[in-house]
């Protein structure tokens, strides 16, 4: 790969792109099932390091929303796939606090409470994402060194609501006419919607504040002559 080609930042939301992007980052915002596509072409044009950057679900019952964690290791259906431990080690001085454990990587919403104790207990992850596995499966294919670093969104003992679980725009915005569809439909889920709205403007502004923490190419500690003005798409 070509000594100054960028970090590629992994999300799927729109909020996450916006907030990783920077300076020597690009981002790939994308559903699971579109990711592994996006990112396969944007590496035949070059990248030095892959990071699935964003928000996840809470496995662990003691992380709660806001709460960092940088992944040892993804779990995928039949494998555990190692993080890259330069880089790792460096986001972890780079966000005092925050969790080094596994994650879990999920084809669909881990949404209920008892959903996310049975994959706790089944894997050991503390948290979970839809993005993770897929990228770390890719970048072990191409041997390009890979971390994941997330923040909780919903913690273990929150059972989303159907609201809250309804699919993106192919933007990565939330599709709220449907959310309206579906408060309509079931008003009682709205304290819930609430809480997890709650839960969110958390783990937005833990997610913002660790990015600047970051800083230029979320902490990729293996540039020599690193070029700030590298693209970011």
């Amino acid at each position: 790969m070509p000594r100054h080609a960028g970090v590629i930042a992994v999300t799927c939301l729109a909020l996450e792109a916006r907030i990783a992007r920077g300076p020597g980052v690009s981002v790939l915002c994308n559903h699971s099932l579109e990711l592994a596509t996006a990112l396969s072409a944007a590496i035949k044009r070059g990248v030095s390091g892959i990071i699935s950057f964003g928000i996840a679900g809470g496995l662990a019952p003691h992380l709660s929303a806001g709460d960092w964690v940088v992944a040892s290791g993804v779990r995928t259906r039949n494998d555990i796939i190692v993080t890259d431990r330069p880089w790792t080690e460096k986001l972890l001085e780079m966000l005092p606090g925050a969790v080094h454990a596994e994650v879990a990587g999920a084809d669909a919403v881990v949404a209920s409470a008892k959903e996310k104790f049975e994959l706790h207990q089944q894997t050991g992850a503390v948290a979970v994402d839809m993005e993770s596995h897929i990228a770390a499966g890719i970048a072990a294919e191409h041997r390009i060194p890979f971390v994941a670093c997330r923040v909780i969104i919903d913690p273990a003992h929150r059972t989303l609501p159907p609201a809250a679980t309804l699919g993106l725009r192919l933007d990565g915005t939330p599709d709220v006419p449907a959310v309206l569809r579906s408060l309509k439909q079931n008003p009682g889920q709205l304290p819930d919607l609430i809480r997890v709205a709650s839960d969110a403007y958390i783990a937005r502004r833990a997610l913002r504040s660790g990015r600047e923490q970051l800083g230029v190419g979320l902490g990729f500690p293996y540039y020599n002559d690193f070029a700030p003005g590298l693209a970011v798409a």
